[in-house]
């Protein structure tokens, strides 16, 4: 039997333009809902005097249910006939940027929500730019309470065109955009009689209609050290094979060093395996392995990523507090960790306008974006994302909290 396809989305937009809901039709209209789960809902929104809300699927916690927000990044799966879906729910509140980065960064397509009464907002506009950055170029545009415009055709094509523009200006291009209602449930499952004027897919038809990315498995070798454990049977080097295939007897590098090991064995949890590929994670035992340890990367020997202490990167700042010059960093990329200062902000950014705000500037404020240069205490690992975006994205931590998120654009 074939295994199926599988597909990960993020699922993004401002606040109260209706992820939740989104989220919580899809599981519903291709029947993923756990039994219980809908009884659940409904005895909570009774409780509450409120109809049902399928945006309740998504807020495990009473508190959250109390409060009205989902707080969290959350991840379910719903299937179609085609393929699978992961679909990851980012947070539209300014304060939770974090959270949605860091679900966009795992997302391989997303799905940007827009209310058809408010149209584009600033918060938006920032999410698409992270869409952006992290190139998620491949999307969906969902434009929701349909029902609450009157059904009205020249309403969705105005916020249709509006988004587009600011998107187009992103290199981003909708594959569709559908117009919707998540609470009644037109055009998820099937085609809304109260839409005529729409001769586009259904959500669930513009879903199916995405076509993957590239096999990661068809890419040069990478797979950053995770740990090593000392067995009887020898030094086991565990870690995730981000890009790439590995197998018995491969010839490898162990960078940074840049020493040439050969695989010996590949282990998964204790049982033998003759070869591994992108996604999967492994342990090796490794000839001649060289002293591996956390934070080295194995690469494929003739197609070696670029190791320097120097880099270009687009940086989206996110703590309250601002960042300036002289500052002392944490630079973590898969599992690399070294000191890390940024020494020069080429340009500052408003990330919901992309206008520049400062060239060659001192200061990056909250969701501001930095075209910066950054150096590292030792020399690390990486690719550029635009070539393999599991080993060209990474965060800088302050006083062990994370206050950026970034990709790699340029070498030295």
């Amino acid at each position: 039997m074939a295994k199926r396809e599988s597909m990960k989305i993020v699922i993004v937009g401002h606040v109260d333009h209706g992820k939740s809901t989104l989220i919580g039709r899809l599981l519903y209209d291709t029947g993923s809902l756990p039994p219980d789960r809908l009884d659940v809902i409904r005895r909570t929104c009774e409780e509450m005097g409120r109809p049902v809300e399928f945006a309740f699927v998504m807020d495990h916690l009473q508190e959250e249910r109390e409060r009205g927000i989902t707080i969290d990044t959350a991840q379910t799966f719903f299937r179609t006939a085609t393929r699978d879906y992961v679909i990851i729910d980012a947070p539209g509140h300014r304060e939770f940027m974090k959270n949605m980065i860091t679900g966009a960064s795992q997302a391989q397509t997303s799905i940007l929500v827009v209310d058809a009464r408010e149209g584009m907002m600033e918060q938006t506009r920032r999410h698409a730019y992270v869409l952006g950055m992290l190139n998620l170029r491949r999307n969906i545009l969902v434009i929701n309470k349909m029902d609450l415009v009157g059904w009205s055709a020249e309403r969705f094509e105005e916020v249709r065109r509006e988004i587009t523009a600011f998107l187009r200006r992103l290199d981003i291009l909708p594959a569709a955009a559908v117009p919707v209602s998540g609470t009644m449930g037109d055009n998820f499952a099937g085609r809304s009689e109260r839409m005529p004027w729409y001769g586009g897919p259904t959500v669930f038809e513009a879903l199916d209609a995405l076509e993957r990315d590239a096999d990661i498995a068809a890419l040069p070798l990478r797979l950053p050290v995770q740990d090593v454990y000392e067995r009887e049977e020898g030094r086991i080097v565990a870690g995730r094979v981000e890009s790439g295939t590995l197998a018995e007897g491969d010839e490898l590098l162990l960078l940074p060093a840049g020493r040439a090991v050969r695989v010996a064995r590949i282990l998964e949890f204790g049982r033998e395996r003759r070869a591994a590929e992108a996604g999967e994670s492994v342990g090796i035992i490794l000839e001649g392995d060289g002293g591996a340890a956390r934070g080295d990367v194995l690469s494929a020997a003739g197609d070696r990523p670029r190791v320097d202490d120097v880099l270009a990167a687009n940086l989206f700042w996110m703590s309250p507090r601002e960042f300036r010059p002289a500052e002392r960093l944490t630079f973590r990329a898969n599992t690399q960790e070294a000191p890390c200062r940024i020494e020069a902000i080429r340009r500052r950014i408003d990330s919901s306008t992309l206008e520049c705000i400062e060239e060659d500037a001192a200061v990056l404020r909250e969701t501001e974006v930095g075209e910066v240069r950054i150096r590292t205490g030792r020399r690390v690992a990486f690719e550029l994302f635009s070539a393999i975006p599991e080993m060209g994205r990474f965060v800088l931590e302050r006083d062990n909290d994370i206050v950026a998120g970034g990709i790699i654009t340029h070498g030295a």
